[in-house]
C-alpha cells in the first residue's frame, strides 16, 4: 500500500457508514471522469478544506491539528 493510499484509509476509517457511502460515489465519480482535470481536484480541495475550517467547532477539530494535516499531506 502507499503512504497516499495509507492516508486515504486514516481518513476514512472514522467516517459513519452513510458518509463512506459518500466516498464510493465520489470515488465512482472520479473514475468516470476522463481524464480528471487538475484544476477541478485543487478546486475540490480548496472547497473541502474551507468548510473544515468554518466547522472545525463543530466538528471537534483543534485548529493544530487541521493545520499539521493540511501541511503533511501537501508536502506528499
Amino acid at each position: 500500500m502507499t503512504s497516499l493510499e495509507k492516508i486515504i484509509v486514516e481518513e476514512i476509517a472514522s467516517l459513519d457508514d452513510m458518509r463512506l457511502i459518500e466516498v464510493i460515489g465520489f470515488i465512482r465519480y472520479l473514475k468516470a471522469e476522463k481524464p480528471i482535470k487538475q484544476t477541478q481536484i485543487a478546486g475540490w480541495f480548496e472547497n473541502a478544506r474551507s468548510e473544515i475550517q468554518e466547522r472545525k467547532e463543530e466538528l471537534g477539530l483543534p485548529s493544530a491539528s487541521l493545520n499539521v494535516k493540511t501541511r503533511r499531506r501537501k508536502s506528499e
